[in-house]
């Protein structure tokens, strides 16, 4: 195993030791999500009752392979405990997440949780967000136009394509990245961006991260609490 999936996984497994039976947790999505669902699926099996609702099609696929109980949102009063992923956080448990392509249904499922832990290797831990392309997740109708305006505020967007075609998120919808190098005023960006007509969501997570768990190369953790 490469040290970075070792500190992804360390993280990963370590979210997890704040599960309690007869919870209702959030999935994440992405590299490291997998360790944590991994581990997930392991308690189930040990006999753990829990129920989850899952980001993205991708980790319900896999938490269902791995024998964990997934729910209908129809079902779900509260969320006690969302474990997810990020692609940048700062200090001040401030996010950049989606280069997976989930930010909306992360942060949908972030939202409605009592707690969300955010579990990252130490490359993702970072002084100022922003080096990450910011992900923009828009609606197909004139996207064009909605490309336009991000050009406009000098946000550098970038059509996201994968095997050579536009990538279509779970939602049907379209992803433009966007090139800002260093964020100055992630609240401010976060409004601009979302009064855009034709901008579903941006993945700037600003308030929803209250613990954050950093794995390192050598298998250790480091755990933090806003």
């Amino acid at each position: 195993m490469q040290q970075q999936d070792l500190a992804k996984k360390a993280a990963g497994e370590k979210a997890a030791e704040y599960i309690k039976p007869g919870m209702t947790i959030g999935l994440g999505t992405g590299s490291t999500a997998y360790y944590a669902i991994m581990r997930v699926g392991a308690l189930v099996r040990d006999g753990m009752p829990l129920r989850a609702v899952a980001t993205s099609e991708q980790s319900e696929l896999l938490a269902k392979e791995q024998g964990i109980p997934i729910i209908s949102f129809s079902e779900v009063d509260k969320i006690d405990l969302d474990i997810d992923g990020a692609d940048e956080v700062d200090e001040h448990f401030r996010l950049i997440k989606g280069g997976g392509g989930a930010l909306l249904r992360e942060k949908i499922v972030a939202a409605a949780s009592s707690e969300m832990i955010v579990i990252t290797d130490e490359s993702k831990y970072v002084k100022h967000l922003g080096r990450f392309p910011l992900p923009v997740e828009i609606i197909p109708f004139a996207w064009e136009l909605t490309f336009k305006r991000l050009i406009a505020l000098d946000a550098a967007p970038v059509l996201r394509t994968r095997d050579g075609r536009t990538f279509v998120t779970d939602n049907g919808n379209y992803i433009l990245d966007c090139h800002y190098e260093k964020i100055k005023d992630p609240a401010g960006l976060h409004q601009q961006l979302n009064d855009i007509p034709g901008v579903v969501e941006n993945g700037l997570f600003l308030h929803y991260a209250s613990r954050l768990i950093i794995g390192y190369a050598d298998g250790s953790v480091k755990s933090l609490s806003r």
